[in-house]
């Protein structure tokens, strides 16, 4: 059994100066950005990069339509390094970069996992949520199959993982938000996963910990006070990627999925749609294991009975993202079992990572109560 994968050497650095210095930036890296990202922390620099900002070919989360036209862009660039500055679009869109010599993403799903790197990758994330620096696994919307798939290769691994908070001062709170449910998310499913040892558990638990008592305080002292914990929610992102990297997500996500594909819906967002609904089931199937040590200490962050531990969890979490029906999404009722379908025939990768197994009808039931 796994114990623990931590693939990328880690750094971290007070400024971004104090990185591209470091790191010797020159003309044979390609930085893949936004540009209200790079020119306010790197464009004053003069660096002689080549660059590729996120948003010209694209709204939103990956499209395997975006990715292939960043793809050819950057295979004109000769560029031997590609380094990504960005959330969680911009990280998955380069780990696909430092597999593809010229290959379109459907090949390259068709190859998968053996693939081969054929540049060198550094990530830098700019929000506190994803943890995808420290993870293989790139999750885009394939527009001719209709639904959210993830790409995993070994050689998707970034090479270096750095950790700069000074690049999360911008961040608006609604994607602090976000995106820090969605770090939430990934250290309480890989807890429970089967997969879980004590080294994932030990990163796991210890995210949720700072993860809950950082919006304790945004929630008594307001929101001036993320400033000074923007560190503490990107050192606990990556505690939860570390986690989810070798233990995995689940159910959370895997529902997840085609409420984003089909209805847009941020991934930190839907991920709490999803949330609570799913863990209310698992415990109806069994109550004790590994959720009860979840649920034990969760309930002492939140200072509650273990009895209503999901509903002051909502509680806390509504105060900073306020959680929706799914109808009010746009879902149908002729969605849910569209959506079911998808997730039993497509997300077997992440069901298998179930604190419980759950079959389509338990699936449905999830949906149909979250509706």
């Amino acid at each position: 059994m796994i114990e623990i994968i931590m693939k990328p050497s880690l750094h971290s650095y007070s400024s971004c100066k104090e990185f591209s210095e470091e790191f010797h930036l020159s003309d044979s890296d390609l930085i893949l950005t936004n540009k209200y990202i790079y020119e306010p922390y790197f464009g004053q620099m003069g660096l002689k990069v080549h660059t590729i900002y996120q948003e010209e070919y694209g709204t939103g989360e990956p499209t395997d339509v975006m990715v292939d036209a960043i793809l050819a862009d950057a295979a004109r660039t000769g560029c031997k390094r590609v380094i990504a500055i960005g959330g969680g679009t911009v990280i998955d869109i380069a780990k696909v970069l430092a597999v593809s010599d010229g290959e379109g993403v459907d090949e390259l799903y068709d190859k998968a996992p053996n693939l081969e790197k054929k540049r060198e990758l550094v990530i830098i994330p700019t929000t506190c949520g994803t943890g995808s620096e420290v993870t293989n696994i790139s999750i885009m919307a394939r527009t001719r199959l209709g639904t959210k798939l993830g790409l995993v290769s070994p050689s998707m691994y970034a090479d270096h993982a750095v950790l700069i908070p000074q690049l999360l001062e911008g961040l608006p709170f609604g994607v602090f938000a976000t995106s820090s449910i969605d770090a939430l998310v990934h250290a309480v499913e890989s807890s429970l996963s089967p997969k879980a040892t004590a080294y994932t558990k030990l990163f796991g638990y210890k995210a949720i910990e700072m993860i809950i008592k950082g919006y304790q305080r945004i929630v008594k002292e307001g929101r001036e006070v993320l400033l000074s914990l923007l560190e503490d929610f990107l050192v606990a992102s990556n505690f939860a990627g570390i986690a989810f990297g070798t233990a995995g997500c689940a159910a959370v996500h895997a529902l997840s999925y085609p409420l984003g594909g089909k209805y847009h819906v941020a991934h930190g967002e839907s991920n709490y749609a999803m949330f609570t609904g799913v863990l209310k089931n698992y415990m109806e199937i069994k109550q004790d294991g590994e959720v009860a040590v979840m649920n034990r200490y969760l309930a002492d962050l939140l200072g509650c009975d273990v009895s209503v531990v999901y509903d002051e969890l909502e509680k806390l979490l509504n105060q900073l993202l306020p959680k929706k029906a799914l109808h009010e999404y746009g879902v149908t009722k002729e969605d849910l079992q569209e959506f079911t379908h998808s997730v039993m025939t497509g997300q077997g990768r992440l069901m298998a990572n179930n604190f419980v197994p759950l079959d389509e009808a338990c699936v449905l039931k999830i949906y149909t109560e979250l509706f």
